[in-house]
């Protein structure tokens, strides 16, 4: 009999260790470590869903990838973010917090697929359970399979006999096989699984959809390892608070990173958000102090959306910086700017920043609808509702130039905005038929006046 070997892993990151170590070298946390016992090597081929077939090889100008197409999932925004649909044979990930629909997404994807036979996993929730949220959505699928099992090899050989056309695993950390003789949900058992999950994917040809916890800090639970053995990584992003959820891609071995979903939840699960610019901008009728529009893009999708600024003097001796949804490191250099370079003394005073529909955005773009909002707060006076703003604010106080101004330009004009402040060292824009006036400024003092003069 084979002598047992046991090796330290962390559980946070996947890093090895001969022996016990209280600090991850790897990802610097602590306590993560934990003892797992190696599978011998003569286990680790396990359940072959083609066992007999000896596979070839074969000439790279002889494969034809019209074997696999896509196939259309029934969700457009799930369909944009995959490049068109799902591939045969693709492993497909999706993470996220708990509670922000991940079990709601895949089991409305399962039930989108009318036409094809679908095989639902769950390690999590029963079967009546998943019924009962089938039943809120209002939506049947008479192809559609669940069971609630967590041992995979029993989950393969159901696949073996059903043979769907997709597989949709929640959670990859609640299942386990019996090669590994650790706990499910450890670093082993998640990339055993998944590497499996892997061969039977590329054997039968058929996509393979996991679900995957994450951890505090915003990365998928356990195995960062799971992002190289997948062929896409997706992150369902939101907050309980809100209503609005970004679908967004890291990684996509069958197309482009750049897009993103938004969907919207409601009681009946979750809608698709084919306008986000309408969802994102608020429908009051009076014109406020300190809010201001910017265009903004997202990956390769442009919409508007709403910043909101509240200016306001510092009751104690510090004054207090506050943001919601952006990146307060970038809005205290945007404060020292406006006080630096165009004389507004706003360190003596609390500057709050929120960005409308609880959506984080980092398009630089944004900075010029900030300092607007910013400024308006300040002096009280209203920006006006045909008004927009995109551009990015240097150290110097210039308006720097952004990437695609065309998409941003037309995105507002559908909008019905008037009028959009952008950098003075744009060069040949053909914006002239789009019906809305664009305002160049070079510096932030040359937007104040613009504004306020």
């Amino acid at each position: 009999m084979p002598k047992t070997k046991t090796v330290f892993v962390c559980q946070n990151c996947g890093a090895e260790s001969a022996k016990w170590i209280g600090h991850c070298p790897a990802c610097h946390e602590w306590n993560t470590y934990h003892e797992e016992v190696m599978a011998p090597a003569s286990q680790s081929n396990g359940y072959d869903p083609l066992q007999g077939e000896k596979r070839k090889p074969v000439l790279l100008d002889e494969v034809s990838s019209s074997e696999f197409p896509r196939r259309a999932s029934g969700l457009n925004e799930v369909d944009r973010i995959l490049g068109g649909g799902i591939v045969s044979g693709s492993l497909i990930l999706l993470g996220g917090e708990p509670g922000v629909g991940k079990s709601t997404l895949a089991l409305q994807l399962a039930l989108a697929l009318k036409d094809k036979k679908i095989l639902y996993i769950s390690g999590e929730e029963s079967e009546e359970q998943i019924s009962m949220r089938a039943g809120r959505m209002k939506a049947s699928n008479p192809l559609c399979y669940v069971l609630s099992e967590t041992i995979l090899e029993t989950i393969l050989t159901h696949a073996g006999s059903i043979r769907p056309d997709l597989l949709i695993i929640d959670s990859i950390q609640t299942v386990s096989t019996g090669l590994i003789e650790s706990s499910a949900g450890s670093v082993s058992q998640v990339r055993e699984c998944a590497a499996r999950l892997l061969k039977y994917s590329k054997l039968t040809g058929v996509p393979v959809f996991l679900i995957g916890h994450i951890t505090k800090d915003g990365t998928l639970a356990g195995p960062k390892v799971l992002e190289h053995i997948v062929d896409v990584v997706l992150y369902f992003e939101g907050d309980n608070n809100h209503v609005y959820r970004i679908l967004r891609s890291v990684k996509n071995r069958f197309g482009s990173t750049s897009e993103i979903g938004i969907f919207e939840m409601i009681d009946k699960g979750l809608r698709e958000v084919k306008n986000p610019s309408e969802m994102f901008l608020n429908q009051h009728d009076d014109s406020l102090s300190g809010i201001a529009v910017a265009a903004t893009i997202d990956g390769l999708r442009p919409f508007l959306i709403e910043t909101q600024a509240l200016v306001s003097s510092a009751v104690y001796g510090t004054p207090q910086r506050s943001s919601t949804g952006y990146d307060i490191k970038r809005l205290n250099m945007l404060l020292a700017v406006l006080e630096k370079r165009a004389g507004f003394k706003l360190g003596v005073k609390d500057v709050f920043l929120n960005i409308a529909g609880g959506i984080k955005v980092s398009d630089p773009a944004i900075d010029l609808a900030i300092i607007a909002a910013v400024l308006s707060s300040n002096l009280d006076i209203p920006l006006g509702r045909e008004s927009c703003f995109s551009g990015e604010i240097g150290l110097s106080g210039e308006i720097r130039p952004v990437s695609r101004a065309e998409q941003r330009i037309r995105e507002a004009a559908k909008m019905g905005f008037g009028k959009i402040y952008i950098s003075a060292f744009h060069r040949n824009l053909s914006v002239r038929d789009s019906g809305i006036e664009v305002i160049k400024a070079g510096k932030i003092e040359n937007l104040v006046r613009a504004l306020f003069s």
